[in-house]
């Protein structure tokens, strides 16, 4: 695994965290913000990819 990799998928990680956490916050069910913040993690990687290069 290169460092550009680790570095793309820990800060997808990190979006993700951050979207589950704003959306437990907004009063949504903890499933329905683990499912927010998997669906950042799957949206910020081809962006960051793109961004990171």
């Amino acid at each position: 695994m290169t460092v550009r990799t680790a570095l793309i998928l820990l800060a997808s990680v990190v979006i993700g965290v951050v979207v589950g956490g704003l959306t437990v916050l907004c009063g949504t069910q903890p499933a329905g913000a683990v499912l927010a913040g998997l669906t950042g993690v799957g949206a910020s990687v081809p962006v960051l990819h793109a961004l990171i290069q």
